[in-house]
């Protein structure tokens, strides 16, 4: 028996995942002046050196634009997590979900 529930959630889930991305992607292309399309960007290609070869300043224009974007606080010590794609997805993901849990839940009356 399947948890149709559970399998939705999952699809939802990697949905959502796809989506942020793609966005992400967009946003290093437009934002680093990349000569590339979303789909040559590949999820685990390194952002610094052999990958897309991304320097320490672009690190930084990564970090505005991760904040400015997507709204998450990122501090020097962060950037220590932006190796490829996924882990700055992954990154997103947990500050996303970390500034939910901080926030006061508000009673509907």
């Amino acid at each position: 028996m399947t948890d149709t529930p559970t399998i939705n959630r999952a699809k939802d889930l990697a949905r959502n995942r796809k989506e942020l991305s793609e966005r992400l992607k967009r946003v290093l292309i437009e934002r680093l002046s990349l000569q590339l399309e979303v789909d040559e960007i590949a999820d685990d290609s390194p952002l610094f050196g052999s990958g897309l070869g991304l320097d320490s300043v672009d690190a930084l224009e990564i970090a505005i634009a991760v904040e400015t974007e997507f709204g998450v606080a990122i501090t020097d010590e962060d950037l220590h997590a932006f190796r490829s794609v996924n882990t700055v997805l992954d990154f997103i993901e947990a500050r996303a979900v970390a500034t939910a849990a901080s926030q006061p839940h508000k009673e509907i009356a």
